[in-house]
């Protein structure tokens, strides 16, 4: 694949060592599936995982060349509802999260049994054409003629799209697979576009495969993929294990998410000290809202009252906790309601409580 190919991190280290930084993170999750021994101590198994991948591609929005990526995969089910079932959990985040236009791509690469004539008849139908496509397009129709159908060269489009679609050369297994597959994602009330183009970008898909695209991130618009891949756990020396997953890139969900869902602030208490007796009791009272899980902030430089309180506007506190001399002496703090502008005193003992009442 162009990964493979195009896109890795090789080098070696001072020691000596060939060192590949990983493009993704589903290979080594098998491996660790496999290295640990899971395959034979659990009959099925559902795994996450999250951490930083590097491309050697070329930047541009929703791409870097380090990004982050989590993963879910399980492994060990055959049924077509675990495709469905992990569909659903890329939806359901995506939707979560109030990403605008959302759409859900599906399609079927078949398998070993009957994928080989599938690409007999891609081959044939590009047999004629294959000079006008550009250079990836012939240099895969030797090494992987199912990426062809990823091109993003505009000139080949047209040719593209009227090559044949791999689900009307699925063997009959894969068929009722992927048929039940689309019948569960019904069931659940999920929306979803076959598109014979969606094969992925890594040659160890079989079967059901998907993306996510968004409208916001201009060519680079799939928030997340993935899809089956039954064969990939034996090639990396493990049992005859059955897999299906997906990877969702964070900066790319990141980048979605302005338009779609802006984050309104964390409200919080600003704790306002005055002289040093209050600062002492200022960061006591800090540590104790912090403990009941309650956002809280105090100023640590010695600054006067007017001060603090701009420093609590600007942190767009919700409450203001002033704390001093006169308040300690009588056993109390005086809360400000900072929409409101209203005072009243709370005794010590009904701080937390209060505050917890406004944040």
């Amino acid at each position: 694949t162009d990964i493979v190919q195009k896109e890795m991190y090789s080098f070696t280290d001072k020691g000596g060592d060939r060192i590949t930084l990983r493009p993704e993170a589903t290979p080594s999750m098998v491996r660790a599936f496999v290295e640990h021994n899971l395959e034979n101590a659990l009959a099925s198994a559902k795994i996450f995982a999250m951490g930083p991948m590097f491309r050697y591609e070329r930047p541009q929005k929703g791409r870097y060349r380090q990004f982050h990526q989590f993963d879910v995969e399980a492994f060990g089910i055959e049924d077509p509802a675990i495709d469905a079932e992990v569909i659903d959990l890329a939806w359901s985040l995506v939707t979560a999260l109030g990403i605008p236009q959302a759409e859900l791509v599906i399609n079927s690469v078949g398998c070993p049994t009957c994928r080989p004539k599938f690409q007999e008849a891609l081959l044939a139908a590009v047999k004629d054409d294959l000079s006008k496509l550009c250079g990836d397009c012939q240099r895969r129709s030797v090494t992987n003629p199912l990426r062809i159908y990823d091109c993003k060269v505009p000139a080949d489009q047209a040719l593209i799209d009227a090559l044949p679609h791999s689900v009307d050369y699925l063997c009959e297994p894969c068929a009722t697979h992927f048929t039940s597959v689309k019948g569960y994602l019904d069931a659940a009330g999920i929306p979803w576009r076959q598109s014979h183009r969606l094969v992925r970008g890594l040659d160890y898909y079989t079967r059901t495969t998907f993306e996510i695209l968004g409208q916001t991130l201009g060519a680079q618009n799939a928030l997340l993929g993935g899809g089956r891949y039954d064969g990939l756990v034996k090639t990396l020396g493990g049992a005859d294990r059955t897999g299906i997953g997906f990877a969702a890139g964070l900066e790319r969900l990141v980048l979605a998410l302005p338009e779609a869902a802006p984050i309104a602030p964390t409200p919080r208490a600003f704790i306002v000290a005055i002289g040093e007796d209050g600062r002492a009791a200022a960061w006591t009272l800090l540590r104790s809202l912090r403990q009941a899980g309650l956002a809280a902030q105090m100023e640590f430089d010695a600054r006067s009252v007017r001060a603090q309180m701009k420093r609590a506007d600007r942190l767009a506190a919700r409450v203001t906790l002033i704390v001093g001399g006169d308040e300690l002496a009588r056993g109390e703090i005086t809360l400000r309601d900072m929409v409101t502008g209203d005072q009243r005193a709370i005794a010590h003992d009904a701080i937390v409580g209060t505050v917890r009442t406004y944040l």
